[in-house]
Protein backbone atom coordinates (compact mmCIF):
# COMPACT_ATOMS: atom_id res chain seq x y z
CA UNK A 1 0.00 0.00 0.00
CA UNK A 2 2.81 2.43 0.85
CA UNK A 3 4.37 1.92 -2.60
CA UNK A 4 1.01 2.57 -4.25
CA UNK A 5 0.48 5.76 -2.24
CA UNK A 6 4.01 7.00 -2.94
CA UNK A 7 3.52 6.40 -6.67
CA UNK A 8 -0.15 7.30 -7.22
CA UNK A 9 -1.18 9.05 -3.99
CA UNK A 10 -2.14 12.45 -5.37
CA UNK A 11 -3.75 10.97 -8.48
CA UNK A 12 -5.74 8.62 -6.23
CA UNK A 13 -6.73 11.64 -4.12
CA UNK A 14 -8.08 13.50 -7.18
CA UNK A 15 -9.95 10.37 -8.26
CA UNK A 16 -11.26 9.77 -4.74
CA UNK A 17 -12.48 13.33 -4.20
CA UNK A 18 -14.16 13.27 -7.60
CA UNK A 19 -16.37 10.39 -6.42
CA UNK A 20 -16.37 10.46 -2.61
CA UNK A 21 -14.75 13.59 -1.33
CA UNK A 22 -14.54 13.46 2.43
CA UNK A 23 -13.23 9.94 2.84
CA UNK A 24 -10.45 10.39 0.28
CA UNK A 25 -9.21 13.71 1.63
CA UNK A 26 -9.52 12.56 5.26
CA UNK A 27 -7.35 9.51 4.55
CA UNK A 28 -4.72 11.51 2.65
CA UNK A 29 -4.58 14.35 5.16
CA UNK A 30 -4.38 11.95 8.11
CA UNK A 31 -1.29 10.47 6.47
CA UNK A 32 0.18 13.93 5.96
CA UNK A 33 0.86 13.91 9.70
CA UNK A 34 3.46 11.18 9.16
CA UNK A 35 4.88 12.78 6.00
CA UNK A 36 3.27 10.46 3.45
CA UNK A 37 1.41 13.43 1.91
CA UNK A 38 2.29 17.12 1.99
CA UNK A 39 -0.56 19.13 3.59
CA UNK A 40 -0.87 21.96 1.04
CA UNK A 41 -0.73 19.48 -1.87
CA UNK A 42 -3.41 17.40 -0.17
CA UNK A 43 -5.66 20.45 -0.08
CA UNK A 44 -4.91 21.40 -3.70
CA UNK A 45 -5.40 17.91 -5.15
CA UNK A 46 -8.46 17.25 -2.97
CA UNK A 47 -9.93 20.52 -4.18
CA UNK A 48 -9.10 19.64 -7.79
CA UNK A 49 -11.08 16.37 -7.73
CA UNK A 50 -14.15 18.01 -6.21
CA UNK A 51 -13.84 21.00 -8.55
CA UNK A 52 -13.81 18.75 -11.64
CA UNK A 53 -16.85 16.88 -10.32
CA UNK A 54 -18.77 20.11 -9.66
CA UNK A 55 -18.00 21.47 -13.09
CA UNK A 56 -18.96 18.24 -14.82
CA UNK A 57 -22.43 18.38 -13.25
CA UNK A 58 -22.66 22.12 -13.83
CA UNK A 59 -21.93 21.62 -17.54
CA UNK A 60 -24.43 18.75 -17.75
CA UNK A 61 -26.99 21.09 -16.20
CA UNK A 62 -26.04 23.94 -18.51
CA UNK A 63 -26.15 22.01 -21.76
CA UNK A 64 -28.51 19.12 -21.12
CA UNK A 65 -29.96 19.44 -17.61
CA UNK A 66 -33.64 18.90 -18.32
CA UNK A 67 -32.93 15.78 -20.38
CA UNK A 68 -30.46 14.44 -17.77
CA UNK A 69 -33.01 14.87 -14.99
CA UNK A 70 -35.95 13.53 -17.03
CA UNK A 71 -34.07 10.24 -17.51
CA UNK A 72 -33.60 9.81 -13.73
CA UNK A 73 -36.97 9.60 -11.92
CA UNK A 74 -35.47 9.66 -8.41
CA UNK A 75 -33.50 12.76 -9.25
CA UNK A 76 -36.51 14.36 -10.90
CA UNK A 77 -38.60 13.94 -7.72
CA UNK A 78 -35.99 15.83 -5.68
CA UNK A 79 -35.20 18.63 -8.09
CA UNK A 80 -38.04 21.12 -7.42
CA UNK A 81 -37.63 21.42 -3.63
CA UNK A 82 -33.87 21.78 -4.07
CA UNK A 83 -34.34 24.34 -6.85
CA UNK A 84 -36.59 26.40 -4.60
CA UNK A 85 -34.09 26.07 -1.75
CA UNK A 86 -31.35 27.31 -4.07
CA UNK A 87 -33.41 30.29 -5.26
CA UNK A 88 -34.26 31.33 -1.66
CA UNK A 89 -30.73 30.84 -0.32
CA UNK A 90 -28.54 31.42 -3.37
CA UNK A 91 -25.55 33.10 -1.73
CA UNK A 92 -25.43 30.73 1.25
CA UNK A 93 -25.71 27.71 -1.05
CA UNK A 94 -22.93 28.92 -3.32
CA UNK A 95 -20.55 29.23 -0.37
CA UNK A 96 -21.53 26.01 1.38
CA UNK A 97 -22.76 23.47 -1.16
CA UNK A 98 -19.61 21.32 -0.88
CA UNK A 99 -20.61 20.67 2.74
CA UNK A 100 -24.19 19.70 1.84
CA UNK A 101 -23.89 15.94 1.63
CA UNK A 102 -26.50 14.45 -0.66
CA UNK A 103 -26.82 17.61 -2.75
CA UNK A 104 -23.46 17.63 -4.52
CA UNK A 105 -24.90 16.42 -7.80
CA UNK A 106 -28.20 18.28 -7.61
CA UNK A 107 -26.87 21.71 -6.76
CA UNK A 108 -24.30 22.00 -9.57
CA UNK A 109 -26.97 20.68 -11.97
CA UNK A 110 -29.48 23.27 -10.77
CA UNK A 111 -26.91 26.06 -10.89
CA UNK A 112 -26.02 24.96 -14.43
CA UNK A 113 -29.70 25.06 -15.39
CA UNK A 114 -30.07 28.57 -13.95
CA UNK A 115 -29.30 31.84 -15.67
CA UNK A 116 -25.98 32.24 -13.83
CA UNK A 117 -22.88 32.95 -15.90
CA UNK A 118 -19.89 30.60 -15.88
CA UNK A 119 -17.66 33.15 -14.14
CA UNK A 120 -20.17 33.46 -11.33
CA UNK A 121 -19.95 29.76 -10.49
CA UNK A 122 -16.19 29.73 -11.04
CA UNK A 123 -15.70 32.28 -8.27
CA UNK A 124 -17.99 30.57 -5.78
CA UNK A 125 -17.00 26.98 -6.60
CA UNK A 126 -13.33 27.89 -6.18
CA UNK A 127 -13.94 29.63 -2.84
CA UNK A 128 -16.28 26.91 -1.53
CA UNK A 129 -14.04 24.10 -2.77
CA UNK A 130 -10.91 25.54 -1.17
CA UNK A 131 -12.77 26.16 2.09
CA UNK A 132 -14.11 22.59 2.05
CA UNK A 133 -10.76 20.99 1.16
CA UNK A 134 -8.92 23.01 3.82
CA UNK A 135 -11.47 22.27 6.54
CA UNK A 136 -11.61 18.54 5.84
CA UNK A 137 -7.81 18.31 5.49
CA UNK A 138 -7.33 19.96 8.88
CA UNK A 139 -9.75 17.49 10.46
CA UNK A 140 -7.86 14.61 8.81
CA UNK A 141 -4.50 15.95 9.95
CA UNK A 142 -5.74 16.26 13.53
CA UNK A 143 -7.08 12.69 13.37
CA UNK A 144 -3.71 11.48 12.03
CA UNK A 145 -1.92 13.24 14.89
CA UNK A 146 -4.43 12.05 17.48
CA UNK A 147 -4.15 8.40 16.42
CA UNK A 148 -0.47 8.68 15.43
CA UNK A 149 -1.18 7.30 11.95
CA UNK A 150 1.81 6.09 9.97
CA UNK A 151 1.82 4.35 6.60
CA UNK A 152 2.45 1.06 8.43
CA UNK A 153 -0.40 1.48 10.93
CA UNK A 154 -2.64 2.66 8.11
CA UNK A 155 -1.85 -0.45 6.07
CA UNK A 156 -2.50 -2.72 9.05
CA UNK A 157 -5.85 -1.12 9.85
CA UNK A 158 -6.96 0.29 6.49
CA UNK A 159 -10.47 -1.15 6.70
CA UNK A 160 -11.16 0.32 10.12
CA UNK A 161 -9.64 3.68 9.24
CA UNK A 162 -11.56 4.08 5.98
CA UNK A 163 -14.74 2.85 7.66
CA UNK A 164 -14.22 5.31 10.53
CA UNK A 165 -13.66 8.24 8.20
CA UNK A 166 -16.63 7.22 6.05
CA UNK A 167 -18.83 6.93 9.15
CA UNK A 168 -17.67 10.35 10.33
CA UNK A 169 -18.38 11.91 6.92
CA UNK A 170 -21.76 10.21 6.66
CA UNK A 171 -22.73 11.29 10.18
CA UNK A 172 -21.88 14.93 9.53
CA UNK A 173 -23.52 14.69 6.11
CA UNK A 174 -26.66 13.15 7.60
CA UNK A 175 -26.99 16.00 10.10
CA UNK A 176 -26.47 18.65 7.43
CA UNK A 177 -28.81 16.82 5.05
CA UNK A 178 -31.60 16.69 7.66
CA UNK A 179 -31.13 20.38 8.42
CA UNK A 180 -31.27 21.28 4.72
CA UNK A 181 -34.35 19.09 4.19
CA UNK A 182 -36.11 20.87 7.06
CA UNK A 183 -35.25 24.24 5.51
CA UNK A 184 -36.67 23.02 2.20
CA UNK A 185 -39.80 21.59 3.80
CA UNK A 186 -39.15 18.04 2.59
Amino acid sequence: MQDFLETYGYFALVFGTFFEGETAILVASSLSYSGMFFGPYTIIFGFLGSFISDWLYFLIGRFNGEYFIARRPKLQARIEPVRGFYVRNRLEILFSYRFLYGFRILLPLIIGMSERRLGYLLLYSTAAGLLWATTVAIIGYVAGALFDLTPQSFEEHVGYIVLGFAAFGLSVGFIVHRFANRKMGI
